[in-house]
């Protein structure tokens, strides 16, 4: 029996001043993680590192998590171990200057920045070297504080020459956004890196932004921080790229710790921000050989229903910025 499981028993023989005293609890922003070497994770004004626990709620909140799915499970789609031979989640590699460069062909040159890209000889790809999925390859340059992120990457002929469906590079000192209507290696023009969920900070509970998720269908547009749709799809029931979610604040963490706590706690905090199509509910991470599979699983105990989708507008400075107001105005309080 899950805690969650036993946390529902309990309160549906206690007594309703009990149940309101747990339901009173709030999460408190994670210390901040430190910086990726000399590198900052984007500015602390980015977006990324938001607090939204007090944004109002979208009108169309329901919808979306109808939508997506009341009844879907939480998934750390994230883990240690391997699943198909290849890693459980989208790893990163750290590089420097004397990485080698590569010449990268695209499939959508016009909204991929050419590069090159500093792509070592045999690179972490996502799933693995012989995976058929997105295979993604991240890189940060711990030099000149660049991030590097190709979709769907394969070797093409020649010994420095790849081949790719889309790129971005991004200066993670920087809050500027993609051009607008660009994509990214990732469907909504977002970057990838900053939403994974990684082991030390979980470790140390010190996820101090928010995390990359999924959904299986999307609305034909996007909104900000997003700069991409991926859909053709107009239904107004359908979340736009870019809706962010946070667990609601009511939703009780009692019986949870470790890296599972952690997790939770962040996306009651700093919420999570669907950046491409995919399983529902899926929490996007890096993989890593110390993760406890088992503590991961239990964030399944959580479904839709203890989600809600919320008004970001309200953190908005500029529509090509990812910078956020120090504090929310008037309407959004």
């Amino acid at each position: 029996m899950t805690p969650r499981t036993i946390a529902r028993l309990v309160a549906a023989a206690a007594l309703a001043a009990v149940v309101a005293v747990a339901a009173a609890e709030v999460a408190t922003p994670a210390a901040a993680a430190p910086p990726l070497s000399s590198c900052p994770v984007f500015p602390s004004n980015s977006y990324w590192h938001a607090d939204v626990s007090d944004l109002p709620v979208l009108p169309e909140s329901d919808a979306y998590v109808r939508s997506i799915g009341r009844t879907a499970p939480l998934k750390a789609d994230f883990g240690s171990g391997t699943w198909n031979g290849g890693p459980i989640g989208i790893p990163f590699m750290r590089e420097d200057g004397d990485t080698r460069r590569v010449r990268v062909t695209f499939r959508w040159p016009d909204e991929s920045d050419p590069g090159p890209y500093p792509v070592r000889r045999w690179p972490r790809i996502e799933g693995g070297r012989d995976s058929t999925g997105d295979r993604h390859i991240l890189a940060v340059d711990t030099e000149s504080c660049r991030l590097y992120e190709l979709y769907d990457a394969h070797k093409a002929d020649g010994r420095r020459h790849w081949r790719a469906g889309s790129g971005a590079i991004f200066d993670l000192r920087s809050n500027a956004l993609r051009p607008d209507g660009w994509t990214s290696a990732d469907a909504a023009g977002l970057p990838i890196f900053p939403g994974l969920v990684r082991y030390f900070e979980a470790r140390r509970d010190a996820i101090d932004h928010a995390i990359r998720f999924t959904a299986p269908r999307t609305q034909d547009t996007y909104v900000w921080p997003a700069r991409h749709e991926a859909s053709s799809d107009p239904d107004p029931d359908l979340p736009p790229m870019g809706t962010w979610f946070r667990l609601r604040g009511d939703v009780d963490l009692t019986g949870y710790s470790g890296e599972a706590r952690a997790v939770l706690e962040a996306l009651k905090v700093h919420g999570m921000i669907l950046a491409d199509n995919g399983s529902p509910w899926y929490l996007s991470g890096a993989p890593n050989r110390k993760w406890d599979n088992d503590a991961l699983r239990a964030l399944g105990d959580f479904t839709g229903a203890d989600f809600e989708a919320v008004d970001a507008s309200c953190l908005q400075v500029a529509p090509d910025s990812g910078a956020v107001r120090a504090t929310l105005p008037g309407r959004c309080r």
